[in-house]
């Protein structure tokens, strides 16, 4: 989630990689594009690959908006490599793609006025994540670059009259967030309104559209929200940023008098609130609901507000009258993780992307009148049999430490194979930390459960979000070991079960999952078979030093300042660059060439110092990703090699385990 190679190499690296493809002996298949380099990797196997075919050919939908004047949905889809901008008129109606851009369209945001049909979006290219913004016109479809083209724009926020726009900017000096703003007048001539100092976002504009609700950001505990008057460019705090508080999700109420949010201010989860501006007075709204409220919208008179509740990782629907704050739980929601919404701006609709397990994302709307739900896209799973398709439970183990003389429960989503077991084990670790595994589809998951019986054990270690400020803070600085103990336990936890094979363990991360992928198979490496390491941490002082600017201070919160000599010694100590001779197992790196949050040295310097301990490493790299894989081509190559490894070392090679134990490197 949040998350590196001094400038001159890097740029060097992604020059070879563009222009170059490197093929070691037994390394990729001859099909392979002059973007990759696969060092290493075998070639796939047909049989592999037609295997994966219907695994592949799945698709999905996320609902991004409404048309100002009602006449359509917006999405985002992809028909060829990557994700376009699409319209749909009515539930189950035609797809139209309104954008073909080379790169993928990551962020929607429709102009609320109706004379303009005018669409926003975010596209940056390569997986840099120097996003720009652009305009599109719906009616002859042109795009035009609004942003210089180089530093980081973010949160667009329109005014409600739908002539002015807001959004934040790293032009200044590549590192702090600046607020500007615009007009559709002349759309490419914003002007910076407000001189930012670290992270800063925009939540929501006023009635009146005189004032701005702003964020910033300190870390995954401290947030703090802003008003600022745009006449007088004065700048209020709603509360004492003295005092850690996580304030997440902010709109202005339909008199401008008060604002409702999301905060933990003396509380373990985020509750919904309402804060009066003139009192002062914050009034907790869903004091009952030991859950984190994740994101709310406002109908466009501000009359209605929905909200979701993360339970588990799973989503629940809620809709509150903002004058009597009587609130009404919609039961029609199923057990899926829901996100995105936003009320249709005239009639009394909730558009919302829904995702399940065994179901790709898809636009549903609500109708608040009658509280019935409507699939509006219906996208195609290929030759999958979704009924057929493995749902996760929910399962707690005991960890290492206790919490009122009582082990301290993990909570984990369990996947299990059809049949009696036992089986091995692939224990899937989140990135962040701050962030938690959602059960959404994916069709790698079901590929690994359904057709090589592997179990999949997704865990949320401490430091995971979703569970209380008290369980995200457990991992902080010189704790951050502790959470790899968690893995530990669950190994201990899966000896236990008679339907789990524990000779036969492997573990995957990315990003942060990365990092506790590898010190798990450092601190573990008699007990676990192979490890992928997706863009991981291998070093925390060299990732400190080289992650992008503009991030770097708000991993310190999280991780540690590398510049204090005491941190700076225990970061050098728990990274795994330092024990890669521990690592005995197989290895896979897969790594974007263009990350900013973890850069490519992080993989490059683990696969080297594990090579040189005679270490088996399979090596990918993409020159036309950052940090994750957004491209279908890519993402279906990946899964390929993922396959082969697990089958290889997983789930047929019987004699790994024994050279373990023996203390012979593989």
């Amino acid at each position: 989630m949040h998350h590196f190679y001094p400038i001159i190499l890097l740029l060097l690296l992604l020059f070879t990689i563009n222009c170059t493809q490197k093929r070691s002996e037994g390394s990729s298949s001859d099909n392979l594009q002059s973007h990759i380099i696969s060092d290493g990797i075998p070639s796939i196997p047909d049989s592999l690959s037609k295997q994966l075919k219907k695994y592949q050919n799945t698709r999905s939908a996320s609902f991004q908006g409404w048309m100002a004047d009602g006449s359509a949905m917006v999405i985002l889809t992809r028909f060829a490599d990557i994700n376009q901008i699409h319209l749909v008129k009515h539930s189950g109606g035609a797809r139209h793609q309104l954008t073909f851009r080379p790169e993928p369209v990551i962020f929607v945001s429709v102009c609320p006025d109706t004379s303009k049909r005018l669409i926003f979006f975010l596209q940056d290219s390569g997986g840099n994540e120097k996003f720009q913004i652009y305009q599109l016109n719906v009616d002859d479809r042109s795009v035009s670059l609004l942003t210089d083209g180089s530093s980081q724009h973010a949160s667009l926020s329109w005014s409600n009259k739908g002539d002015l726009f807001a959004y934040t900017s790293t032009r200044r000096n590549g590192r702090d967030w600046d607020i500007y703003l615009g007009n559709t007048a002349a759309p490419e001539k914003s002007e910076m309104i407000f001189m930012a100092n670290g992270y800063w976002s925009v939540l929501d504009w006023s009635p009146d559209d005189h004032k701005l609700l702003l964020s910033k950001y300190v870390s995954s505990t401290e947030s703090f929200f802003h008003v600022l008057d745009l006449s007088s460019r004065k700048l209020t705090p709603l509360s004492d940023t003295l005092n850690a508080v996580s304030q997440e999700s902010g709109l202005f109420a339909a008199d401008g008098n008060g604002i409702f949010l999301t905060s933990d201010e003396n509380s373990d989860f985020r509750t919904l609130r309402y804060y009066d501006l003139k009192s002062a007075k914050e009034t907790a709204l869903t004091p009952d609901i030991p859950w984190n409220v994740r994101e709310i919208a406002m109908s466009k008179n501000r009359k209605l507000l929905a909200f979701t509740i993360n339970e588990h990782g799973f989503s629940k629907l809620y809709l509150m009258d903002t004058r009597s704050f009587k609130i009404r739980k919609i039961e029609t929601l199923p057990s899926a993780i829901a996100g995105g919404i936003q009320f249709h701006p005239l009639e009394n609709l909730l558009g919302i992307t829904v995702n399940k397990p065994n179901m790709p994302g898809d636009a549903f709307v609500v109708d608040l009148d009658s509280f019935t739900i409507k699939q509006w896209t219906h996208s195609e799973t290929g030759e999958l049999d979704c009924s057929g398709l493995a749902v996760p439970r929910v399962i707690e183990y005991p960890s290492f430490d206790s919490v009122n003389g009582k082990s301290r429960m993990i909570p984990c989503f369990s996947y299990k194979p059809k049949g009696e077991g036992p089986f091995p084990v692939l224990i899937n670790i989140h990135g962040g930390p701050e962030s938690q595994f959602w059960p959404y589809f994916s069709s790698s998951i079901q590929y690994y459960v359904n057709d090589l019986n592997i179990a999949v054990l997704a865990p949320n270690v401490r430091g995971s979000a979703g569970y209380g400020k008290e369980y995200l803070a457990l991992d902080n600085g010189m704790n951050r070991e502790n959470s790899v103990k968690d893995i530990g336990a669950l190994i201990e936890w899966i000896k236990k079960q008679p339907d789990l094979d524990s000779t036969r363990i492997a573990v995957m991360g990315g990003s942060y999952g990365g990092y506790m992928a590898l010190s798990s198979m450092i601190h573990y490496n008699t007990q676990i078979r192979a490890g992928i390491d997706l863009f991981g941490i291998s070093n925390y002082v060299t990732f400190l030093e080289n992650t992008a600017s503009y991030r770097r201070d708000l991993r310190r919160v999280e991780y540690g300042d590398e510049r204090d000599p005491v941190m700076r010694k225990f970061l050098l100590d728990i990274s795994p660059v330092t024990h890669a001779s521990k690592i005995r197992c197989p290895l896979l790196i897969i790594q974007g060439a263009n990350d900013a949050r973890v850069p490519a040295s992080e993989s490059h310097q683990i696969a080297d110092a594990v090579r040189k301990n005679k270490g088996d490493v399979w090596f990918l790299i993409y020159g036309n990703e950052g940090h994750g894989f957004r491209r279908k081509n890519n993402r279906d190559y990946q899964d390929a090699v993922i396959a082969l490894f697990l089958k290889k070392y997983l789930v047929d090679n019987i004699k790994t385990i024994s050279n373990q134990k023996s203390g012979k490197n593989i």
